[in-house]
């Protein structure tokens, strides 16, 4: 455990997959965390809670309170009816920086998403990296509600001075689950790592990085985020073998799930009901 106090996260969305990875591993490298989700998870902890919608200006307000740093999860993470993704994803992030703005808390670090360019096909891409400033192209409305908090945290730091990171995250999970996988994961201890960093950076004003972890077939340009303190340390090539030797042949190049970022994000039809 680190004697070093860094100051206080809030993290929305942390009873969530990536905010369990982000509570686990932040404490231990001194940062108090303060969790805010719809429900407080039924396990031991120093966690701060408080039980709150992101819609919900005042739950927010006081969630704010002594805040250095917040880390925005909250949201669906999958693809949905837009009326939805709008309320959730969209005003819900909309609401979390103008709190955070309210609060006078200086840095806000955003989770976006691959999907925000998730129409790129990787093929283009064979002798280098993909960088940060390809152009949006969104694969679903999830994906579009990732554009748009990327463009509200550029406002913010723009307008109001803020400084803004925002993390297309890939795929963060205990291990890669399919060949996919094996190009665009994020390990926990990595997603730890990333959010430290990006947390205890010098001052910055707009950024946004990818998050992976140091893949030997990454896809995307890792260097914005080593720049500002980033190292990981994992490599899905150790579970390369398991995931080859499970896969149904080579990898059909038009298979949406190979050709584009975004993979089979890019067939999904959002729910009418």
């Amino acid at each position: 455990m680190s004697e070093t106090k860094l100051g206080r996260i809030l993290m929305t969305g942390a009873a969530g997959g990536v905010g369990t990875f982000l509570r686990a591993g932040l404490p231990g490298l001194g940062w108090q965390v303060r969790g805010f989700d719809l429900v407080r998870p039924d396990e031991p902890g120093a966690t701060e809670w408080v039980v709150g919608d992101v819609g919900d200006a005042a739950a927010l307000d006081a969630a704010m309170r002594d805040v250095d740093v917040v880390i925005h999860l909250a949201g669906i993470p999958v693809e949905d009816r837009f009326d939805r993704i709008l309320t959730s994803n969209i005003d819900g992030t909309y609401k979390v920086f103008d709190a955070a703005l309210r609060a006078g808390v200086p840095r806000i670090l955003t989770a976006s998403s691959n999907h925000a360019v998730g129409y790129h096909e990787r093929a283009w891409y064979r002798d280098a990296p993909i960088g940060v400033d390809v152009r949006p192209r969104p694969d679903t409305y999830y994906g579009v509600s990732k554009v748009f908090m990327e463009a509200l945290g550029s406002f913010y730091a723009d307008r109001h001075g803020m400084q803004v990171a925002c993390v297309r995250i890939g795929s963060c999970f205990e291990e890669p689950r399919n060949r996919r996988m094996l190009d665009t994961w994020l390990s926990p201890a990595d997603a730890t790592r990333l959010f430290h960093a990006l947390a205890s950076a010098p001052e910055f004003d707009y950024e946004i990085v990818y998050g992976i972890s140091a893949n030997k077939t990454g896809w995307w340009d890792l260097e914005p985020a080593r720049r500002l303190g980033y190292d990981p340390q994992d490599d899905s090539d150790a579970f390369a073998e398991k995931i080859e030797a499970a896969a149904d042949g080579a990898p059909d190049p038009e298979d949406p799930e190979y050709r584009y970022l975004g993979g089979r994000f890019t067939l999904a039809v959002p729910p009418q009901e």
